[in-house]
């Protein structure tokens, strides 16, 4: 049977780097994510193994359904939750709508996605999940209070999640600093915070990705951490 993993938010940026690391390493690659537009461009790149999978992660019984359908015939074996969203916010302009959907998309989508391929992820001999935190959990950005706080979350389900799923389950997290993204050159921002980061540059997708197959791997005596890949921002 053939091993799959099921990369989210991989129309763009850090998902789609993964999705490219596991189709260069030989796996066939479930990528899901809102936008069928995107998977499509995607896909017309990378080819067959590259199998879109458009559903909302908000969505429990909707996602469940597509992930079951686009798995069948496969062997499960990682998990990899990217899909996020960063829309500024303050305490002064917040609203309830942006709260919800932040944590809805941030965290809600991360416990769908867990729930919906755990009995995947079991039946395929146990495998390894990555969630995708930020630095932002650790050492906030300005203006990004809502934003902040799901990543902390998520952070906080990646511990819960390792002791609840284990020994047949390894889950982790990855928390990315400044990363070479169209959203975050969109900022404008990007080689502003580079001269503040030990390295002198932001990160490449592909670096992230790199560390998310590391800490994926079937067997790896890892599980219930954080990797905050950052250039050595948090070191001072």
């Amino acid at each position: 049977m053939t091993n799959a993993a099921l990369v989210t938010g991989a129309g763009s940026g850090m998902g789609l780097a993964t999705a490219r690391r596991y189709l260069d390493d030989g796996w066939t690659v479930l990528a899901l994510d809102a936008s069928g537009v995107a998977l499509e461009v995607a896909a017309a790149d990378l080819g067959e193994r590259f199998v879109p999978v458009v559903a909302d992660v908000t969505d429990g019984p909707a996602l469940t359904a597509a992930i079951a359908a686009a798995a069948e015939g496969l062997a499960l074996k990682v998990v990899v939750n990217a899909a996020g969203i960063y829309p500024p916010s303050t305490l002064d302009d917040y609203t309830d709508e942006l709260f919800h959907r932040v944590f809805g998309v941030n965290v809600l989508g991360v416990l769908n996605v867990c729930r919906a391929t755990v009995p995947l992820l079991r039946a395929a001999g146990g495998g390894g999940i990555v969630n995708f935190s930020s630095v932002d959990a650790i050492a906030v950005s300005e203006g990004q209070l809502v934003y902040s706080a799901s990543k902390a979350a998520v952070s906080a389900l990646t511990r819960s999640l390792a002791v609840e799923l284990a020994p047949d389950i390894t889950v982790n997290g990855v928390a990315p600093g400044w990363v070479d993204t169209p959203g975050n050159a969109a900022t404008g921002r990007m080689e502003g915070a580079a001269r503040t980061i030990p390295l002198r540059r932001v990160a490449q997708p592909s670096e992230v990705a790199h560390w998310v197959a590391q800490l994926a791997g079937g067997g790896a005596y890892v599980t219930g951490e954080t990797l905050v890949i950052s250039g050595g921002s948090l070191i001072r």
